[in-house]
């Protein structure tokens, strides 16, 4: 018979069980409790949903931070309101104490390195993005609080946290500053964003994800919130509409519309549009009316011949230093507009994916020498395009001499394929050995992958195969 193994309480949790036993011990040790201690005693607290030992270290909190979104999922319940109730008796003191050092509570699923370098795997639920002690924008000069939240909408969550926070500091004015830098939406009416944008400073978001299917009046409704975002940087739009025949009567209407709102978006950086969002020959329209030149594109599933044809002109591209094209079926396109393009990007670009997109070898063969001009380039990616071992092999010889490259990754050739869309074990195993002698003959230490093809029929995912030679 076996028996399990826990590992044993630390001295410092043991100490915070005992002393939360006895709620006014613990309120009074706060004013000698050190400041190491007060993120394991806060996190005990906050589990065991003790009110006022909460709200009590929320006015004694000894770093400018309190990141109270990624300990678990927010709610209105007590253990909120009693961290809320905290900070309304900091805020109704006219005279700020010495001792008050708090001016960000963050609501974001982030800074969860904060509690982990303080409460070791306490937090091992929490996500591992964010910095340690320090947040990643000042906090405001002008309000003694700053809250930072994200806006998610979802048909999972209600939008009922998101209510009570603004109406929180809505009725702080003042004394709080509510900044959401990002919003995501997904598969939910416009009708449940809007109230909620309407409650929030739009010109503190950042960052913009939609997935959804809109009709066009709502597509417009959008746009005038989207106008209003100036400092807004990364816009994503994935699903977001196909037009019917009747609504193409009134599409020049709607982009124009569109277009005189991207004009406001000052500081966008980042454009990824996944899947039709805009009518043929728009792209390049929307490309043009960008007041800065972008740093990232992705396009997803959307992008015709005239499109490509025309991004190379455009000169917001000309400073790229990511360019993601997924899912495009460019086996029929020239390959001169896609070199065209490489070509004027070459001097900046550092990330380079050409995802699924139908390329056979003689457009690859076609952007060869350009690649080869990438110097900066980091990422190369290009699987899950029908290419010959032959190509392959190029394709490693071409990029030998970009000495930035870190991640390379290319498609199993066509020659270990079956029949039935199978990979033959065998004949891999034999191109590996080859590609990874052509590796050792240049002599330049890199790692490589392969990956196969998608099986549509048991829906797995991408199956990697490494190449790290000994040179």
């Amino acid at each position: 018979m076996k028996m399990s193994i826990r590992t044993p309480p630390t001295l410092l949790r043991l100490a915070g069980e005992r002393l939360l036993r006895d709620q006014a011990s613990v309120i009074t040790a706060l004013e000698y409790l050190p400041a190491e201690l007060f993120p394991q005693f806060f996190i005990q607290a906050y589990r065991r949903r003790i009110r006022e030992p909460l709200q009590a270290m929320v006015h004694a909190w000894p770093f400018t931070v309190l990141p109270l979104g990624c300990l678990s999922q927010l709610s209105l319940d007590q253990v909120l309101k009693a961290v809320l109730d905290g900070l309304d008796v900091l805020l109704a003191q006219e005279v700020r104490p010495r001792s008050w050092k708090l001016r960000v509570l963050d609501l974001r699923n982030t800074c969860a390195d904060f509690w982990r370098m303080w409460c070791g795997d306490s937090t091992r639920n929490c996500s591992p993005a964010g910095p340690v002690a320090v947040h990643s924008s000042s906090p405001n000069t002008e309000h003694p609080l700053e809250v930072f939240l994200d806006l998610n909408f979802n048909e999972r969550d209600g939008d009922e946290f998101l209510k009570f926070i603004i109406q929180w500091a809505q009725q702080r004015e003042g004394l709080v500053h509510l900044c959401c830098k990002t919003l995501r939406i997904s598969e939910v009416p416009f009708q449940r964003v809007g109230k909620v944008l309407d409650g929030v400073q739009l010109d503190c978001i950042q960052e913009v994800e939609v997935n959804y299917t809109w009709d066009l009046p709502t597509l417009g409704t959008f746009a005038l919130y989207l106008g209003q975002m100036c400092n807004l940087q990364r816009l994503s739009l994935s699903h977001i509409h196909v037009l019917t025949e009747e609504e193409k009567q009134e599409e020049q209407r709607f982009f124009s519309q569109f277009l005189s709102q991207m004009l406001r978006l000052q500081h966008l950086r980042d454009l990824n549009m996944d899947s039709p969002f805009l009518p043929p020959r728009r792209l390049d329209q929307m490309l043009r009316c960008l007041q800065t030149p972008l740093d990232k594109l992705s396009i997803t599933n959307c992008l015709t011949h005239s499109d490509l044809t025309r991004l190379f002109q455009c000169p917001n591209l000309r400073q790229l230093k990511s360019l993601h094209l997924f899912g495009l079926s460019l086996a029929d396109f020239s390959p001169e507009p896609l070199r065209a393009l490489l070509e004027a990007v070459a001097p900046t670009l550092q990330d380079l994916g050409l995802d699924n997109c139908a390329m056979v070898d003689s457009q690859v063969e076609a952007i060869l020498p350009v690649l080869s001009r990438c110097h900066q380039l980091r990422d190369f990616t290009i699987p899950e395009n029908p290419l010959s071992v032959a190509t392959v092999e190029k394709l490693l010889r071409h990029t030998a001499g970009l000495r930035s490259l870190e991640l390379e990754l290319y498609p199993v050739p066509l020659e270990c394929y079956r029949i039935q869309g199978t990979v033959n074990k065998e004949r891999l195993a034999l191109i590996r050995a080859e590609l990874t002698g052509i590796l050792r003959e240049l002599g330049q230490p890199r790692t490589i992958f392969l990956g196969t093809k998608y099986c549509h029929k048991c829906g797995k995912r991408w199956s990697f195969h490494d190449m790290e030679p000994c040179c």
